[in-house]
């Protein structure tokens, strides 16, 4: 059933709101947790290595399409808003119809280009193997990531954030179990790790797919509104596409750095994976907020309740800010133990340590510039947020990483100052679009 976002206290509406959204990838950020911890207690650094790489690579597969998504969520939303019962119908199955296309095809083009992209990650020798393993059976489910991800925008473009973490918590239960059991028990090394994602997201779908059937939407869909349209599909696309796209260049930075970090040898290469992983839990909460801003916004846009989609931005902006600075501070008493519970490679615990102490910071610039992408989105302005993203990422990020790499090959700390920069930069290119953007918006009457 819809639920309307439109009325009620803003602040309650986005607690109540972002805190399945934070549950729910929380967990599904745990996928990659625990199969890196997991293999860290069974295996060495040359199958982190390789867990942490082909983890890192398949949430930027992922993020893309995540991104793709969230033009289902906008535009349900604003039909939700506006009380446009049939946009809604037409919206959901227009996006079934295409996702499910998209994803077969970008199936088969990520297994026929392995090699080449095992070339660009620079993957160490040691590793190689067991990343390649991992990566053909994670690029096989991709339709099933594809689908859980297209179901969980429905819901929260219909204002339910609940009901897709309940399908993510089944999923990582049995994820952690199936880990267990082929790591473990018969030593499939990154093999294990990759089939139990693929396995637990397909029992998350079908589950959803079972609790669809029993509950319904809430929303009358007829077969018309599984054929393609070209106005509907363009929509959902125009919100979508360059959120993917910058999203896809946020997370190619991201395997830049790790490249980098994997010429530098095994020990530094697992350390910035572990890293990754650590501060991807951080982050749940300003990417949370990102996605909460947006599906409130959205509803409230398409309602032309414009003073109550800015204020949702302010109250996301201002829980952001919180979390990143208590993140930030605790971080410098516990890096090590942070890094430790990852690995007891000693190497790899000091160069983690050193990384992580000023990556940190990331948390709380991003906050900013996350809250500001929701917003944008919700006014299907997302070209904004692709257009501070790439300038961020192509001025600041990878030169300065690059550049602490040469200056500082003894440390990561200088390296892991390159994020927070980086997402600073954003958020001052966020503040001035939003500026221009609100006076146009009050010219326009929105």
């Amino acid at each position: 059933m819809a639920q309307d976002l439109t009325h009620g206290s803003i602040s309650k509406n986005l607690i109540r709101f972002s805190l399945p959204f934070f549950l729910s990838y929380f967990l599904q950020t745990f996928y990659g947790l625990a199969d890196l911890f997991i293999i860290g207690q069974f295996n060495g650094a040359e199958v982190t290595t390789a867990v942490s790489v082909g983890s890192q690579l398949m949430h930027m597969v992922t993020v893309i399409l995540v991104g793709l998504e969230a033009g289902t969520t906008v535009m349900i939303g604003r039909s939700v808003g506006a009380k446009k019962p049939e946009e809604t119908a037409k919206t959901i199955g227009n996006s079934t119809v295409f996702f499910l296309i998209f994803s077969f095809i970008l199936c088969a083009v990520l297994i026929i280009c392995i090699n080449p992209i095992l070339t660009v990650l620079s993957v160490p020798e040691e590793s190689l193997e067991q990343t390649r393993l991992y990566l053909i059976i994670c690029f096989a489910g991709i339709p099933a990531i594809t689908a859980y991800n297209v179901i969980a925008s429905i819901f929260r473009g219909l204002g339910d954030s609940k009901s897709p973490m309940y399908f993510v918590i089944i999923a990582c239960i049995i994820n952690i179990i199936v880990d267990y059991i082929l790591i473990g028990i018969y030593d499939m090394k990154s093999m294990g790790a990759a089939a139990g994602t693929v396995l637990s997201q397909g029992i998350s779908v079908l589950i959803s797919l079972i609790y669809i059937k029993i509950k319904g939407l809430g929303v009358k869909l007829t077969k018309k509104d599984f054929k393609l349209e070209k106005k509907v599909t363009g929509a959902i696309l125009g919100v979508g596409f360059p959120i993917a796209v910058q999203d896809g260049f946020i997370q190619i930075s991201f395997l830049v750095i790790t490249a980098i970090a994997n010429s530098r040898g095994v020990a530094i290469a697992a350390a910035v994976g572990v890293v990754e992983k650590i501060i991807g839990i951080m982050f749940l909460v300003p990417s949370s907020m990102l996605s909460s801003v947006s599906a409130i916004a959205s509803q409230n846009a398409g309602a032309e309740l414009h003073k109550r989609a800015r204020k949702t931005l302010y109250y996301g902006m201002l829980i952001t800010t919180i979390a990143g600075l208590i993140f930030s501070i605790a971080t410098q008493f516990c890096s090590q133990w942070l890094v430790g519970l990852f690995t007891k490679d000693k190497e790899v615990i000091v160069y983690g340590g050193q990384y992580l102490r000023s990556y940190v910071f990331d948390c709380i610039f991003a906050g900013f510039q996350f809250c500001f992408s929701g917003f944008f989105t919700a006014y299907r302005k997302s070209i904004l947020s692709f257009i501070h993203n790439v300038i961020s990422v192509f001025t600041t990020r990878i030169p300065l990483c690059y550049l602490a790499t040469i200056k500082y090959p003894e440390t990561l700390f200088p390296m892991g100052m390159a994020a927070p920069l980086g997402s600073l930069l954003s958020t001052i290119i966020c503040l001035i679009f939003f500026v221009v953007f609100f006076r146009k918006l009050k010219e326009d009457k929105f």
